[in-house]
């Protein structure tokens, strides 16, 4: 996976007792929308919980990251589709 590492805009659901679903992302100018989001995992930042995300747009496959204290998304990573 190539590491990117940028901050980006996220369409998200975050649901009453339920896990939250970005459903759309922007970047370089171009809208992805989720097709599947194939994993799902927390860590901390020193005290910081960090979401992450692996999701595909049906042609790559992406991971997101959600700063719970700040309330920001970034862009962590991409593996190109072949």
């Amino acid at each position: 996976m190539q590491t990117i590492n940028v901050p980006i805009r996220v369409g998200a659901i975050f649901e009453t007792g339920r896990a939250i679903r970005p459903v759309w992302f922007d970047w370089q100018r171009q809208k992805h929308t989720i097709t599947a989001i194939t994993y799902r995992w927390q860590e901390l930042s020193g005290e910081t919980k960090m979401l992450h995300f692996s999701v595909s747009d049906g042609q790559n496959l992406f991971e997101l990251t959600y700063n719970t204290d700040r309330q920001t998304w970034c862009l962590a990573g991409i593996e190109p589709g072949q």
